[in-house]
């Protein structure tokens, strides 16, 4: 009985080492985007593939920031903190007039930090581009490989790789650098099955340099601050969002520009307008910070329809513009809008701080003490 136990631990201590091999083998690669129409991320499915054939590396597709294209908007976001946890990263990207989209360019000018933390070093990555013309794409690339290179990326091009193989009837967007797709020709299906294949054998060959590169560069993962739930802050603060008003005109409650969304609203509650009339003559400053605070829970009210229901995708509320209904001797518009400051600071915290402008008005629309306008920053 005790030698059939041994057995037994035996064997389980020898599938726990294997498994634990096996997991050592194994690397993980990001292939982060960002396309306009889909065609980088038609790319960006083969190269995936490649790097998924061998069986030992595993693949995830993320985009630099949302969109509302329907082949684009259920691919997840990354974020620039999650970047050193991988053990290396395919980069695509749409060619803008010889250079990176700016979608793309905007995303690595937030790696500062990894950089600084020299969090990249060592990590291998590759680079394909979804070009219009074709005109321009190796200073595409090229741009995109002194970006990666000041990280200290190892840098792993395509050659001639698999050219004796492609159509050489119809223009393709090969490159030394990386794959490319002529998205504009339109003599053939795009990417053409052609730059799918070297997109693919891309990913192949990338996924045999991450695994041979694992373990020989250190991850230096970036110190996140811990962040609280907004709606726990909301819950703690007891902070009740009113429903977000409707528009009562031919226009929107909130306008999405990229990541900035601009929203305006006033003292709007319950259906009627609080504390209406002019400050130091209808009513109090007390009554008017009483508005303020109103008018800009309606505009975090709608701020939160504008992040479809999660206000933890703000990254930061850029500036607050405040207008007072107000005689020409009032000079005290800077304390009404102290209400709306502080509250954005209670919830949103150092996200919160904000650029702010604070001025008078003769009127306003529906004779409300304060109208708000706000920009923020959105993932």
């Amino acid at each position: 009985m005790r030698r059939a136990k041994i057995y037994l631990m035996l064997i389980f201590l020898l599938i726990t080492t294997i498994k634990a091999m096996a997991q050592d083998n194994n690397a993980r690669v990001l292939v982060l985007i960002y396309s306009d129409s889909g065609g980088t991320y038609e790319l960006a499915k083969e190269v995936k593939t490649g790097i998924e054939s061998g069986g030992n590396v595993s693949a995830v597709i993320k985009q630099v920031m949302p969109s509302a294209n329907a082949k684009l908007k259920d691919i997840p976001v990354a974020t620039v903190e999650e970047l050193p946890t991988y053990d290396g990263i395919a980069f695509g990207s749409p060619v803008y007039f010889g250079n990176i989209s700016t979608g793309m360019s905007a995303f690595l000018a937030k790696t500062v930090d990894l950089w600084t933390s020299h969090s990249l070093e060592g990590m291998p990555a590759t680079v394909f581009m979804s070009a219009g013309s074709g005109a321009g794409k190796e200073l595409a690339l090229q741009s995109f490989w002194n970006s990666l290179a000041v990280h200290g990326m190892v840098l792993m091009p395509s050659g001639i790789r698999g050219n004796e193989k492609i159509d050489k009837e119809i223009p393709q967007g090969n490159s030394v650098l990386g794959t490319t797709s002529l998205a504009s020709l339109k003599s053939t299906e795009r990417p053409s099955k052609s730059e799918r294949f070297l997109a693919e054998l891309q990913g192949e060959s990338f996924s045999k340099i991450v695994l041979g590169l694992k373990g020989t560069f250190e991850k230096k993962n970036l110190k996140m601050k811990e962040m609280k739930d907004i709606n726990k802050v909301l819950e703690e603060r007891h902070i009740i969002l009113p429903k977000a008003p409707a528009p009562v005109g031919n226009y929107s409650p909130f306008s999405r520009s990229g990541n900035l969304v601009f929203i305006n609203q006033v003292a709007l509650k319950d259906g009627k307008i609080l504390n209406p009339g002019k400050v130091g003559v209808d009513i109090t400053n007390e009554q008017a910070k009483e508005a303020t605070r109103q008018t800009m829970l309606n505009v975090i009210s709608v701020l939160k329809e504008a992040v479809g229901g999660d206000l933890n995708k703000v990254k930061k509320c850029v500036q607050l513009t405040g207008i007072f209904n107000t005689d020409g001797n009032f000079t005290d518009h800077a304390a009404l809008m102290n209400a709306a400051s502080d509250l954005t600071v209670d919830v949103f915290g150092e996200k919160g701080k904000h650029a702010r402008g604070t001025l008078g008005a003769y009127s306003l629309p529906v004779n409300s003490t304060v109208e708000i306008q706000a920009i923020f920053e959105v993932e």
